[in-house]
């Protein structure tokens, strides 16, 4: 929901860069959805999908840095996570937020891989896609106004955590990963999701810091939000194909 005050207001360069930037940020992300195929589901790049079917044995470097490329590269859930810390101001709830996704997106991915429990890949990506839907809802208050009810918020950052999850568990079991090393290689593998999730958010809030001090934050961000939501439907909408015409 809109918050009911803005913090200070900077000068109108920084206003205007501030917005420039922030507008930017999302217009890019919804562009990279719309790009490609690959960009829309949590995909392994080609050549990382041949690495992995090919090596044996603990390569904790090696997938501490594939799973920090997937979080970068990861669309769908960087946009999540934009949603998820929009109206977020103070770090300790930032924290608690994007803890419980950190858990959810982790418990599905280690459990799933190493007890082969799969999920087709088109549906598992199309409730990703909802998720994002889901949560630009939320930021503009649809909830209240369409049914009077505020879904729990934490609750449901925890259980879409667990679908993004399984969607990157469900990758990785395609790819036929080696069981010589496999629980080391998962946890490496995780460790990178972590850190490559700690630097998108990093670069997320420098973004939303200045543009949150900004006059025509709340009108902008309503915009934003409603791309969101349009990307999100973009997603469901791609994989949904993908899946009845596979």
């Amino acid at each position: 929901m809109f918050p009911s005050r803005m913090g200070g207001v900077l000068g109108l360069p920084a206003m205007a860069m501030a917005r420039r930037h922030a507008l930017a940020l999302i217009t890019l992300l919804v562009m990279l959805l719309g790009a490609s195929g690959d960009a829309l589901a949590h995909a392994v790049a080609e050549g990382d999908k041949g690495y992995i079917q090919e090596i044996y044995g603990v390569h904790l470097i090696a997938f501490v840095y594939l799973g920090a490329k997937h979080m970068v590269t990861g669309y769908d859930h960087i946009l999540f996570l934009l949603g998820v810390i929009f109206f977020l101001y103070r770090m300790q709830h930032i924290a608690i937020y994007v803890s419980l996704f950190a858990i959810g997106h982790s418990t599905t991915m280690l459990l799933g891989v190493y007890f082969n429990i799969g999920i087709n890949s088109y549906l598992i990506d199309a409730i990703i896609g909802l998720s994002v839907v889901y949560k630009a809802l939320d930021n503009i208050g649809a909830y209240q106004r369409w049914f009077g009810v505020q879904p729990d918020t934490k609750a449901a950052t925890l259980i879409f955590g667990l679908f993004h999850g399984f969607g990157l568990s469900s990758k990785i079991i395609e790819y036929e990963i080696s069981p010589d090393g496999l629980v080391p290689n998962l946890l490496a593998f995780n460790v990178g999701v972590e850190l490559g999730q700690l630097l998108a958010l990093s670069a997320i809030l420098i973004v939303m810091g200045f543009w949150r001090r900004t006059a025509g934050f709340l009108r902008h961000a309503y915009t934003a939000n409603v791309a969101m939501m349009c990307a999100g439907f973009m997603l469901v909408g791609y994989q949904l194909t993908g899946y009845f015409i596979a």
